[in-house]
């Protein structure tokens, strides 16, 4: 069994055990889950040497269970816990917003004990007989019903791109080939991607194909054709392969990067020009001679248009600018020069001030902000006012000890309290580098409050940054309510920046409020809400999602120099 497998089984036990009530065993359990989840190491490995325990989060006990798995392929201790209770009781804790005290109620209170029982009783207004339910209730669950099950049929943008990456390596160690793409939604940046799509420009298909069925993860070949294949995953994900001539290797890279809308808008302006063209080039109409084909520059050229990045493909005016020569210049990974946003072991993440550090400066950053939980957020083991300021003399400390080959900035991510004040006072608040608020409880607030709360925080004078600014969580919890007019305006005026969280699960902002912010005149700052070294890569889906948002370098906060940024942070503290 893999890492991610074994981690699953820790997930559940832990579900089955809030749903029971028990307190504290679930979260040791998630912990130990999160470990092994995100663990490089190979578990086998390190059960074979003994250093099962050497991974936070597991002691002992945890230690002789992922034993036991890894010898029988199950644990009896899960076994016993399911027989505890209704196994479609775990589905119904998946839906947004149902914990296991409501679970359990609606178990208890109408015999509900499935996703497809849950679905009936709120169309059939039933739910609203139990005391704390209402209309506005039955209409949530619903909501969530649906998020749920759209979330089965989409994956994450950070859990397609490697798997993509690792198909393409696969094709060009194992058949030499140079022209290789993801096309669709993934290519575009998505935030949410169906089954990959793998475009191949080669003269020799077969060897392709042959390469593409023998990769190490398929499980099944579904299909295997002389220029078009499809595999399931071991994990039961559908990857698709097509190759076609080198000669028309652009042009079929626009066709199947898409989207639809964007390809409508090119066809129908080629017909206008009285050209033709599709997946294998780009054609006269009337004589059916080829003019373009090999590169998407030379396909864009043929219609009289500039090249548009794959992220802006949307239809939402990149045709129209590109032919007006106004397509701006979007921001690059190699235009970040800092992270903004990390955790590190001293609330819920795993890694050191020092691994951070050496991590950050490794990937050629000039500055790094390292940027705990406050002291509000317990279940994260947020700092308290003296812990944050020792924490602030050990960052500077461990640049000093570094030679300053990185900036170290001491910051926090400070709770927004319900009433707009931040976790810590002022006097705690000063002696820091940088500052990001961000809200973390009472998401149900109204439109009104929830502006209110930002407003106030942003006009504290403390925030650099809003954090994670809408709360959402893809799939799993819905963005809170707030006018984001108001609330950019306020950034704007107090000159608070707006961050693009890049973590998988949030890109938050998304990519149409990137480009609201963009108009807006507020500043991004693209940070990874990193909590092991290794996340810091996520830096690459906040870039996406800028891009998707027009936003060039200019737009982003952290694109500035180490000099720079601090001098605008302490012109910002004065």
């Amino acid at each position: 069994m893999d890492n991610r497998e074994v981690a699953a089984i820790f997930y559940e036990v832990a579900d089955i055990l809030d749903l029971q009530g028990v307190a504290f065993k679930p979260n040791a359990y998630r912990r130990a889950a999160r470990s092994l989840e995100e663990l490089e190491e190979d578990l086998s490995k390190m059960a074979a040497e003994n250093r099962l325990t050497d991974i936070p989060g597991v002691g002992e006990s945890v230690a002789k269970k992922i034993q036991e798995i890894l010898r029988t392929g199950e644990l009896s201790y899960l076994k016993k816990l399911r027989a505890q209770i209704p196994a479609g009781l775990l589905q119904i804790l998946s839906v947004p917003d149902i914990g296991p005290k409501t679970a359990m109620l609606l178990y208890k209170e109408l015999g509900i004990e499935s996703l497809d029982q849950l679905k009936d009783a709120a169309k059939a207004h039933r739910l609203r007989d139990i005391k704390g339910f209402g209309e506005k209730s039955e209409e949530k669950v619903l909501q969530g019903i649906q998020t749920l099950e759209s979330k089965g049929k989409r994956m994450l943008l950070g859990e397609a791109y490697p798997i993509a990456s690792d198909v393409i390596g696969h094709l060009r160690s194992a058949a030499s080939v140079d022209l290789a793409s993801a096309g669709g939604s993934l290519r575009r940046g998505k935030e949410t991607v169906g089954d990959i799509d793998i475009l191949v420009g080669d003269e020799s298909p077969k060897r392709v194909m042959d390469a593409f069925v023998s990769y190490p993860k398929v499980s099944e070949v579904l299909m295997k054709g002389p220029t078009k294949s499809s595999v399931l995953l071991k994990g039961g994900l559908q990857v698709d392969i097509r190759v076609v001539e080198p000669s028309s290797w652009g042009a079929a890279l626009v066709y199947f990067t898409g989207s639809k809308d964007h390809n409508v808008v090119i066809r129908t302006l080629g017909v206008q020009k009285g050209l033709k063209l599709n997946e294998y080039g780009v054609f006269e109409r009337d004589s059916g001679k080829k003019i373009a084909g090999a590169t998407e520059e030379d396909v864009y050229r043929a219609l009289g248009l500039r090249w548009m990045p794959p992220e802006m493909r949307e239809n939402t005016g990149e045709v129209e600018a590109s032919a007006r020569d106004e397509l701006p210049v979007l921001v690059e990974q190699h235009d970040i020069r800092g992270d903004l946003h990390v955790h590190t072991e001293w609330s819920d993440g795993v890694g050191s001030i020092e691994s951070v550090l050496d991590s950050a400066s490794a990937r050629g950053y000039e500055y790094v902000a390292i940027t705990d939980h406050s002291q509000s957020l317990k279940i994260t083991n947020g700092l308290t006012a003296d812990r944050l300021r020792n924490q602030v003399d050990k960052v500077h400390g461990a640049e000093e000890a570094g030679g300053g080959r990185i900036t170290a900035l001491a910051g926090s991510e400070v709770d927004i309290k319900p009433d707009g004040s931040l976790d810590f006072p002022s006097s705690v608040l000063k002696d820091l580098d940088i500052v990001i608020g961000s809200v973390h409880s009472r998401f149900k607030m109204s439109k009104e409050e929830m502006t209110k709360r930002l407003v106030t925080a942003i006009d504290s004078g403390w925030v650099d940054i809003i954090g994670h600014p809408t709360g959402r969580i893809i799939g799993e919890r819905d963005p809170y309510e707030f006018d984001m007019e108001k609330v950019f305006s306020a950034a704007r005026s107090s000159g608070v920046s707006m961050e693009v969280n890049s973590f998988p699960d949030r890109l938050d902002l998304k990519d149409a409020h990137c480009r609201l912010a963009k108009e807006s005149k507020v500043k991004v700052a693209i940070g990874t809400d990193a909590h092991r070294t290794e996340q810091l890569d996520f830096i690459r889906f906040g870039v996406t999602t800028a891009r998707r948002g027009w936003l060039g370098k200019a737009d982003v906060l952290n694109t500035m120099s180490a000099k720079d940024f601090v001098a605008h942070l302490r012109r910002r503290r004065r």
